[in-house]
């Protein structure tokens, strides 16, 4: 596709991943590029990630790997020194969320000046309801009662605010439904990673002081990043294509060798991020659905790691009882004026009845695509404009970013980026890999 053909484009998401695909189309010198960014919040660049206040929110990439544009990665790290919000020598440096707001909002301020007279970039605050294919491009129908019009748009509406069918009386933190809770109640939290992290977090900032129980199928809590040097790996050394148990035992054998050399482990598993995707997209469907079901808990607390203070924070929280990780599964809850809430222990099977104030949704992204509370997305799907992944993790798209139809068609006029596509690229959650997606996505629709 080229930009004679597709020069006017409409984003539906202004979070991060909407302001970054923004970022990279803007940088053509065509004059006739025109690009509307949408987003239903108050404020672009936040989405649910960056929205928070909380100074102990900090980002879990540090500073220097979060470069909203893949040819500058230092763009953000640059950035907060020219503000005085960093300190050069004081090494990794992981920046409160908030802050990475502020930087994605000056990021788009910059823009917004800078096209004013071209008129290239249009922002609108409003929700988006529908996208549907016109005989010259698409129709977004948004909640106002207005329309926009353009060549083709891109889904880039991120994580899901709503907690997945299925959770029963589970909320999610910092929505209307999380109320003022007594400081001593017991709560329990559904997940163990990062999002449990984040709860935590939380509840203690309002003074929280009772006992946080965090049940997720094993119980692992995340690791913290060490500064390190990934080590080197070429494409020919890793085996394409295999079986997951076939993988899983080469990797593990690569970082015992590594450690037996006196590497760290995490060197190991950030040299092979360059190549999550190829390795992701090369099993053959059973590899995937085996990894998502048994092996995914195990990659994510050594893949998706804690910045230090935040491993500290929680460590000792651990330690002194307040919060208490239980590897199993909530069997039944019933409501009252307390939950009774049953969990069965993965290790033991023993069932045990636990009396909380609260339950909370920290069970990360691992969803059904199609059950989604976004209103486009769901649109999409039930107009058979789109489909579910096989794994049903976000929506089918092609290799480019296509989005595919009930009938397997592929869509010229309607791409996808971010964690909408993670069934097709899996590792599509973080920045660094959010931004490649755009930059090569721009070059695809601009020439």
């Amino acid at each position: 596709m080229t930009i004679g053909r597709a020069n006017s484009i409409i984003i539906v998401g202004g979070g991060a991943s909407g302001v970054v695909l923004a970022a990279h189309l803007l940088k053509s010198p065509n004059p006739d590029l025109r690009v509307t960014l949408i987003e239903k919040r108050p404020h672009f660049g936040q989405g649910m990630a960056y929205s928070t206040l909380l100074s102990a929110h900090v980002l879990n990439v540090s500073a220097a790997g979060m470069s909203a544009y893949a040819d500058d990665p230092g763009n953000f790290a640059h950035w907060l020194l020219e503000r005085g919000l960093a300190n050069p020598d004081q090494g990794p440096f992981y920046a409160p969320r908030s802050l990475y707001a502020r930087y994605l909002k000056e990021l788009l301020d910059e823009l917004e000046a800078r096209e004013r007279e071209t008129g290239r970039l249009r922002l609108i605050r409003e929700e988006s309801l529908s996208i549907s294919p016109t005989a010259s491009g698409v129709e977004v129908a948004l909640a106002n009662g207005t329309s926009v019009v353009a060549h083709l748009a891109v889904l880039a509406t991120g994580h899901d605010e709503q907690p997945g069918a299925g959770q029963g009386h589970a909320i999610r933190m910092g929505t209307e439904a999380d109320t003022a809770l007594d400081a001593d109640a017991r709560v329990l939290v559904l997940g163990t990673g990062l999002s449990m992290v984040d709860a935590f977090l939380s509840l203690e900032q309002r003074g929280h002081k009772g006992e946080i129980v965090a049940v997720s199928r094993r119980g692992l809590l995340p690791s913290p990043h060490r500064k390190g040097n990934p080590i080197k790996l070429d494409v020919a050394d890793i085996p394409l294509g295999t079986q997951l148990s076939y993988f899983v035992g080469w990797f593990r054998d690569l970082i015992r060798e590594n450690q037996r050399a006196g590497i760290d482990w995490r060197d190991v598993v950030d040299g092979l991020r360059p190549f999550n995707q190829k390795i992701w997209q090369n099993w053959p469907s059973s590899a995937k659905r085996r990894f998502v079901e048994h092996t995914k808990a195990w990659w994510d607390i050594h893949r998706h790691r804690l910045a230090p203070q935040v491993h500290a924070r929680v460590t000792e929280a651990v330690q002194s009882g307040r919060i208490r990780p239980v590897a199993g599964r909530v069997v039944g809850i019933k409501a009252g004026d307390q939950f009774k809430v049953q969990v069965q222990s993965r290790h033991t099977q023993a069932l045990e009845t636990l009396e909380v104030a609260r339950l909370y949704d920290c069970t990360g992204i691992a969803r059904d695509i199609s059950t989604t509370s976004n209103s486009v997305v769901r649109s999409l799907v039930e107009r058979g404009l789109a489909r579910p992944d096989p794994l049903r993790l976000g929506l089918d798209v092609s290799a480019n970013c296509e989005i595919i139809g009930s009938d397997g068609s592929v869509s010229a006029k309607i791409l996808a980026v971010g964690p909408l596509t993670r069934g097709t690229f899996f590792e599509i959650d973080a920045i660094p890999d959010i931004r490649v997606q755009c930059a090569r996505l721009s070059k695809q629709l601009l020439g």
